[in-house]
């Protein structure tokens, strides 16, 4: 059973001319999933992620957050970020449709759930927004899965061609939560060496995959086959989560990869089936990077076919 989960604040977030994560990007995929007939919660009001968000967040971050929003900032730490008067709603409305995404694949069996939002989360630190990102969404989720839910183990993979070092770094030192990020290396934002394995409890929880630039289908298919899926069947997490970046298809502008519409398909097959032998089939999947504009609702649409077993 599939439902995708978007909320309208999403939008809210103007971005300057040129900026690669604008609006259009996230209205012509929810155009897409509206014309394909997918289930969709469209409005995430009442879902309660502040408790996850200020377990990760730091406080005093996002008052600063706030405050910068409301005095009418045009930047939040760096020139990655600008700020609008819709930055603060459309951050929150990101992060709580995770949660309310979280809720319902917490509810039952073989649930597989999209969050079709903006801003993404996976670079925002602690205590700084960094990468387009405010608030680590995938990071609440699956924070909000742990202390609402009482999972005791999740997993997270991150195949946006850029590292997530916002969630690595959330979660490091912990060993409830296996991280396993495939990225194009050495790029932005510099982190995600194969080295990095996580910190005290967390040794070994985290995995990254560094990818040269111009991987495509074949290199991916391998480390696919040859670690993250057996790393996830040895984990054999409650819930599995994805933070999916469709930036690493070959005609991405900010992308060095060579990566196929099809690559995502087959990826959302892999995780679905992750999911399905340990996870009851539980598979939430959190929209991040992808700024080919035309392309982008077909990428989405073919990863959603796959995890949904089409």
């Amino acid at each position: 059973m599939e439902r995708i989960f978007t909320d309208p604040r999403c939008l809210e977030h103007a971005a300057p001319p040129g900026y690669p994560e604008r609006p259009e990007r996230l209205r012509a995929i929810l155009d897409r999933l509206r014309r394909d007939r997918r289930q969709m919660v469209e409005s995430a009001a009442g879902a309660d992620a502040r408790p996850a968000v200020e377990a990760l967040h730091d406080r005093r971050y996002l008052a600063r957050f706030q405050r910068a929003v409301e005095r009418g900032d045009g930047l939040l730490d760096s020139a990655d970020n600008p700020l609008s008067p819709g930055t603060w709603a459309a951050a929150w409305g990101a992060a709580e449709a995770a949660v309310a995404a979280a809720d319902w694949v917490a509810g039952g069996e073989d649930r597989q759930a999209f969050v079709a939002v903006r801003p993404p989360g996976h670079h925002a630190e602690r205590d700084h927004a960094m990468g387009f990102c405010f608030l680590g969404n995938v990071a609440v989720a699956a924070q909000h899965l742990i202390d609402r839910h009482g999972k005791r183990k999740v997993a997270i993979v991150d195949f946006d061609v850029h590292h997530g070092n916002g969630t690595q770094h959330l979660f490091e030192s912990r060993g409830d939560v296996l991280f396993i990020s495939l990225h194009q290396y050495p790029f932005y934002p510099g982190t995600g060496a194969a080295s990095e394995r996580g910190r005290g409890a967390g040794e070994g929880a985290t995995i990254n995959l560094p990818l040269a630039a111009g991987s495509g289908d074949e290199v991916y298919a391998a480390a696919f086959e040859g670690t993250v899926l057996p790393a996830l069947e040895r984990f054999a997490p409650e819930v599995l989560l994805a933070s999916a970046g469709f930036d690493a298809w070959r005609g991405d502008p900010l992308g060095g990869m060579s990566v196929s519409e099809e690559a995502f398909a087959r990826w959302g097959r892999w995780l679905r089936r992750a999911a399905a032998a340990s996870a009851g089939g539980r598979l939430l999947s959190v929209l991040e990077g992808g700024y080919d504009l035309p392309a982008m609702p077909d990428l989405v649409s073919a990863y959603l076919d796959g995890a949904g077993g089409v």
